[in-house]
Parts: C-alpha cells; sequence; structure tokens
C-alpha cells in the first residue's frame, strides 16, 4: 500500500508507477520521471535507487536544484552500507517520522540557518508525535546529526546549501542516575541467590560485570570460561524495526557487533560469581539466559523479569542500566584504578567514566572529608 507523499500508485493494468522528480527547470518548476514494477517493494526500491542516481549527478540535469526530501533519501541510500541495520532503520525512522514532514517540501538551497534553528526548538520544546511535550535531547542531537551530514552530501554532489549548521547543537540535561546503595545491592543480592537460575545468573553478571543488558542478552556459554575466569562480550541483541517495505510495521530481534570496538572486550570474573557460573555451564552454542541454542531472552523480556526482582527484594523502583551504574559506584568506593574500570566497562577513555558512571555517595565523600587533617 503507498503512503501519502511517496508518489507510488497502482495502475489499471495491475503494475505499480512510481514519479520522480528528474530536475527543476531554472524557474524552479519540477520536471517528472516515470518508472514502473511488478510490485509497491519493487516499485519503491527503484525510485529511491533513480533518486539517489539523480543526487549524486549520476543523470543529466539542467540545473543543481532538489527538494530536501530527495536529498535526505539519496543520503539514506548511500549511508546504508556504511551502518548497523539499526543505524540505518533508526535514521530511517527520524527522517519519516520528524524530517521530512516540516522540512521536505523545501528545495535545499532554499532551507536557511534560522529555518534549521527554529525547527531544532520546536522539536525541543514540542517534538513528540503524542502531543506530549519535546523530543528527549539525544534524539534531537540524532535529528541535528542527519541533517548535517545530509546537507554536507547535498553540498559535495554539487547542490547550493544555504545553512551554516557548524555551531548548531543541544544541551543535554543531566539526568540523575539511579544507584542502588550497599545495603539495596545486599538485599538485591540475596533475592538473586534464593533459587538461583539462569535468569538470575544474569542479573548477577550485569551487577557484578556492568555488563549492559543487550550484550548480556547475547551472551553464549562460548563466551563464559569458567577455566580462564574471564567473560568475553563480542555481541549485542536488541529489537529494531524492519527494513523491509513489506515488513515496515513489523519488529525483530538482530545480534550484531557492538557499535565501538572498545565494547568489544574480556572481562575478568570475581570468583564468587564463578561458583555459581559452574553450577550451570551449558553447551558453547547455548544462550547462557536459557541453556538453549535457538531460543533466547530478549532485552524487553529481560527488563520484566528484573522488575520482579526488585519487588521481591524490597528495594526502591530501578530500570536494568542501574545496575551498570551501581557496579562503577561500588569499583570506585573500594579503590579500583580508573583506568583498568574504564576498560572494563568498555569505555573509549576514563572521562566517560567519571562524568557519566561514577556517583561518589555521601558515606565516600565522609569518608574522604575524614581523611584530611588540622594543619597547625
Amino acid at each position: 500500500m503507498s503512503k501519502k507523499g511517496e508518489n507510488i500508485y497502482k495502475r489499471k493494468d495491475g503494475r505499480w508507477e512510481g514519479r520522480y522528480i528528474k530536475l527543476y527547470d531554472a524557474d524552479g518548476k519540477a520536471k517528472y520521471g516515470y518508472l514502473y514494477g511488478k510490485t509497491y517493494g519493487e516499485t519503491k526500491t527503484k525510485l529511491q535507487e533513480k533518486q539517489a542516481q539523480i543526487c549524486r549527478g549520476q543523470l543529466p540535469q539542467v540545473s543543481k536544484i532538489a527538494l530536501y526530501s530527495d536529498i535526505l533519501t539519496a543520503w539514506l541510500q548511500s549511508t546504508r552500507i556504511n551502518v548497523k541495520e539499526s543505524t540505518y532503520v533508526r535514521y530511517k525512522q527520524l527522517i519519516d517520522r520528524h524530517i521530512i514532514p516540516p522540512l521536505g517540501k523545501y528545495v535545499v538551497g532554499k532551507i536557511s540557518t534560522q529555518l534549521i534553528e527554529k525547527f531544532v526548538e520546536e522539536k525541543i520544546k514540542s517534538g513528540r508525535l503524542d502531543g506530549k511535550g519535546g523530543l528527549s535531547p539525544k534524539t534531537v542531537t540524532d535529528i541535528i546529526t542527519i541533517v548535517k551530514s545530509s546537507m554536507e552530501y547535498a553540498s559535495y554532489n554539487g547542490f547550493p546549501v544555504a545553512c551554516n549548521l557548524s555551531k548548531l547543537s543541544v544541551k543535554k540535561k543531566e539526568k540523575e542516575m539511579r544507584v542502588l546503595s550497599a545495603q539495596e545491592q545486599k538485599q538485591l543480592t540475596s533475592t538473586l541467590l534464593e533459587e538461583t537460575d539462569l535468569c538470575k545468573l544474569g542479573v548477577l553478571l550485569s551487577l557484578y560485570t556492568g555488563i549492559r543488558i543487550g550484550k548480556l542478552c547475547a551472551l553464549r556459554w562460548e563466551n563464559l570460561n569458567p577455566n580462564d575466569k574471564t567473560l568475553r562480550v563480542r555481541e549485542t541483541m536488541q529489537r529494531i524495526q524492519s527494513s523491509e517495505p513489506s515488513e515496515r510495521s513489523k519488529t525483530k530481534i538482530v545480534i550484531t557487533e557492538p557499535k565501538s570496538k572498545c565494547s568489544i572486550r574480556d572481562i575478568p570474573l570475581p570468583d564468587f560469581l564463578l561458583q555459581i557460573i559452574r553450577q550451570f555451564q551449558g553447551t558453547p552454542k547455548a544462550f547462557i539466559l536459557t541453556g538453549e541454542r535457538n531460543r533466547y531472552i530478549e532485552p524487553r523480556t529481560m527488563q520484566n523479569r528484573f522488575q520482579r526482582y526488585v519487588r521481591e527484594s524490597g528495594i526502591k523502583e530501578a530500570n536494568y542500566h542501574a545496575l551498570r551504574h551501581t557496579f562503577a559506584t561500588r569499583c570506585v568506593e573500594v579503590g579500583f584504578e580508573i583506568k583498568s574500570l574504564s576498560e572494563i566497562l568498555g569505555h573509549a577513555n576514563v572521562n566517560i567514566t567519571l562524568n557519566r558512571y561514577v556517583h561518589s555517595s555521601f558515606d565516600l565523600k565522609t569518608q574522604n572529608m575524614n581523611k584530611l587533617a588540622i594543619v597547625a
């Protein structure tokens, strides 16, 4: 089924017809070209390829003028081979939902810096599609990244660009991150050690190694060898929207390499965890959380299991990521060398560790203050 604004229609003879802008004449009037396919999906793919060819300058044009929607389509196609599928899907969602509706109708050379600044301001204040306020700083930052990169793409391919976006950015609000107190960690650990199963083992791994939920769900027993006391992080799991046109409304689970090289790492395991791990040791290709080769537990399900453990332990509400922050904070409290901690967490540099993940407790501050002596 065609969507509004796509210029794809089903003909009476059963074929699908796609219309695209070949060029704009000197007066800015669009000149159209047509292509055909047996199915909607085939026609849409042909249309995207044709639009990308035009924007790359592979087809003749009277003048280098294009709608921003065409530039975005061509840019997205050009990035597809260089990014993970999940990143491509994320870009496409942001383009379709947040960028093309307000900006796609403009000729790219007519988009001013002021127009983009106003667009970003509106996204911050009231960008949510459900009308409940603005988009998160992270989402707006991703949108800005797409706009900047697509404008650079347009300029590189000879299209005039009028806006200067070099100083455009979003100030991120510092969000208070939940860290379990030492007592809460003790209560949660007690719950996890009671009738421990594979899911509880998974939570223990996160609480005492700092591994993220997506990477935990992707772990297989071949990644965890009690003999060399090492947890090998090699993949991550996430649910994404399908990138296939015929399955656009569907989601799927993907297991891929992490985004950054530093996320691929080996984590030494503490002895008390090794004793528990040896009770469950499974076959190499089996997922750790299920003990089976062809059945996994996805992050969303694992988050729900964790919430149940939180309630059973009687501690305050916490999301799964709090385990990672709790691990980092406890490590600092017992005197971890910060470079080692940064590498265990898979951070690119120690500044990320210190600024985002280390939360000094009041007790630790008190202990440090008590180290001071009177200067006489």
